[in-house]
């Protein structure tokens, strides 16, 4: 089994710019953070649906190229979701999706020392509770994080869909958002609020992502802030999920992955730790959005960003 088990949807974006041709993607949020953490080394496995489909061939060529493991639930007929991915003059991208989620559930062998939980896959009936599911149990062996990574178009209700965001919460020891994802989740709250209450239910440690301000990191210790990284956007797709991958890459690297960890993630967490963690994702989040596309680095190219010997974490 790998070291990493990612559960969630993978996606067809189809990127659409003003005055240029449609082009595909690989995409989704999960299948996003698969990817960029076996392009950072980890052995790293995805349970998801693909349909026998150009979109679907499009995804497994793409995640076989950073030598992701397929896992699926024995489905057939399935169509490959899509989402058709507009980017203003800023290159800001917007989301319209075509997504169906309907994992069910699968007997996934115990092994993998992390299980990262996200977006559509984690909300979105009647998948989502096979993919809670397939996390509860493997909770026993393994940390688990989770990104709720809000796709409004897709819900149709805020408050059933916090609901079960706060369920995916108390089941993680690290979570991840974006500012952006607190704002339509909790209206008016300040981010520091919210991974308050978060905190509260369980994990170790919030990241919030800021966009141009930047990240945070928040723990029952206080709070940690570093600068963002300023390169030239060519768009923002996969940029938090870049960010995702990098943060549980390093926590691995510093041994704090796996069930065993669990009890050491609040001491072990502190700000120095946590400075590095931002200051890692971050740097992969940058490099992300500097190419077009979700592409993330590998960990050669991340190193050198951050002028460190490959391999190297904080």
């Amino acid at each position: 089994m790998s070291d990493f088990l990612v559960i969630g949807e993978s996606v067809a974006d189809i990127v659409r710019t003003p005055g240029r041709p449609d082009v595909a993607h690989p995409g989704g949020s999960p299948a996003n953070v698969a990817y960029g953490l076996a392009r950072l080394g980890r052995p790293t496995a995805l349970l998801t649906q693909l349909g026998k489909d150009d979109a679907g061939r499009l995804i497994r060529g793409h995640l076989a190229s950073a030598g992701v493991e397929l896992l699926a639930d024995g489905q057939e007929g399935a169509a490959t979701p899509t989402a058709v991915v507009r980017l203003d003059e800023r290159g800001a991208a917007s989301y319209d999706f075509e997504i169906g989620w309907t994992l069910r559930p699968v007997d996934v062998p115990a092994g993998a020392r992390h299980v990262h939980l996200g977006s559509i896959g984690a909300v979105q009936p009647p998948g989502a509770a096979a993919a809670l599911g397939v996390a509860a149990r493997l909770r026993e062996s393994a940390t688990v994080s989770y990104d709720p990574n809000i796709r409004p178009a897709l819900l149709d209700s805020r408050d059933e869909a916090l609901a079960q965001v706060e369920k995916c919460v108390a089941m993680s020891d690290v979570v991840k958002a974006s500012d952006e994802d607190i704002a339509w989740l909790y209206p008016g709250e300040a981010a520091g609020a919210v991974a308050g209450r978060w905190l509260a239910l369980g994990p170790a440690a919030v990241f919030v992502t800021l966009g141009a301000d930047g990240a945070s990191a928040f723990t029952r210790a206080g709070q940690v802030t570093v600068a963002p990284v300023r390169v030239e956007v060519a768009d923002t797709v996969g940029a938090g999920d870049a960010f995702m991958a990098a943060a549980l890459d390093t926590m691995a690297g510093l041994g704090l992955t796996g069930a065993a960890a669990r009890r050491h993630l609040p001491a072990a967490l502190d700000g120095p730790a946590l400075a590095g963690v931002l200051r890692r994702a971050g740097t992969a989040a940058a490099l992300t959005v500097s190419r077009a596309g979700a592409n993330p680095p590998d960990a050669a190219e991340l190193a050198a960003a951050l002028g460190r010997p490959a391999g190297a974490h904080p």
